[in-house]
């Protein structure tokens, strides 16, 4: 059974879509400075809230602590990438939608799992009790696989021609394999307490949270365009593109770490040095980090030159994310 959106709820979690900048950390440059930006993580926000199970006469916390884990806002970077890879390859606005829900479930559920005791043990999530805190253990680890079946039950019922399904489930279970963020989270719990390389925390990083990006990027051209000789060209820039965000991203949530306080964050800040996690900053500094990021999004940015004007919402995702490093 699914709903519509509500008024924010404690217990489901749901949201109404005009709520949406309330619920986004403070920290500059994050809320959407572009109405596409605003409509499209309305839209998924929507989708989300039509896409999950509703709580109503359940007999335990499970749908409600799925509604809290997803819908509470947050920045969309990934499902706004997907929009706007999508959009430059004209794919239907209905289905990036639903493909941009199915990869925040999944996003969602690494999220949960992260925060759980057994991970980072972390208290707060986009500034409210993380899943474990609000709803117990046990559920949160339920949250999580639930979270990841839902969002493959999302494109396996996409209104898309069977192949375009097979090719979007591929691409997110690939993303969350012991190759993407599975294994990542396994290479990060590995390294605490370690002096490492910097090669060693960019290939963490790169499959913990970089895995997603590139796969959200990859999707949106996937619901319109097969991966083919015909499009080889687009699908290299779109690669070199997901890579230099993707990295970035999470150097730049190192930077934050050390650099902004809780309340900004929406999550514990100085979580990764209390822990002993070898980060980019705790490895390379913080002026070589920015500098990284900022080499990163430049590379990005000149990975899409080629594509002209039909990559403008990339582009403006990269000017979006790079206002954190002002």
């Amino acid at each position: 059974m699914h709903s519509e959106p509500t008024m924010h709820d404690e217990r489901s979690g749901a949201i109404r879509a005009g709520e949406l900048g309330t619920l986004t950390p403070s920290i500059p440059g994050l809320p959407w400075p572009k109405p596409w930006m605003r409509a499209g993580a309305v839209r998924v926000e929507q989708a989300l809230a039509r896409l999950l199970p509703t709580a109503d006469g359940a007999e335990t916390d499970l749908i409600a602590a799925m509604r809290y884990a997803t819908l509470q806002g947050g920045k969309r970077t990934r499902a706004l990438l997907c929009l706007a890879a999508g959009a430059l390859s004209d794919a239907p606005a209905a289905a990036l939608d639903d493909v941009g829900a199915a990869i925040e479930m999944v996003h969602a559920c690494t999220l949960v799992h992260d925060d759980l005791p057994a991970m980072d043990d972390d208290v707060l999530r986009r500034g409210l009790p993380t899943v474990h805190v609000q709803f117990g253990e046990a559920t949160a680890i339920l949250v999580g696989d639930a979270l990841q079946a839902h969002a493959f039950l999302t494109l396996a019922q996409l209104d898309a021609p069977s192949d375009t399904r097979i090719r979007l489930v591929r691409e997110l279970a690939q993303a969350i394999s012991t190759e993407g963020a599975a294994g990542g989270q396994a290479l990060d719990l590995a390294l605490v307490g370690k002096r490492v390389a910097p090669e060693r925390i960019i290939a963490m990083h790169k499959m913990k949270s970089g895995a997603l990006v590139r796969a959200a990027v990859r999707m949106g051209a996937l619901c319109a365009l097969p991966e083919n000789s015909a499009h080889d060209a687009l699908y290299r820039a779109l690669d070199r593109f997901s890579s230099g965000f993707g990295l970035a991203l999470q150097v730049v949530d190192d930077i934050l770490d050390v650099t902004e306080d809780t309340a900004t964050l929406g999550k514990t800040s100085g979580k990764d040095a209390d822990a002993q996690k070898p980060t980019s900053v705790s490895i390379m500094g913080l002026q070589a980090s920015r500098q990284l990021a900022l080499d990163l999004y430049r590379d990005a940015e000149q990975a899409i030159v080629p594509l002209g004007p039909r990559a403008q919402q990339l582009e403006q995702m990269l000017q979006r994310a790079a206002t954190c490093l002002r």
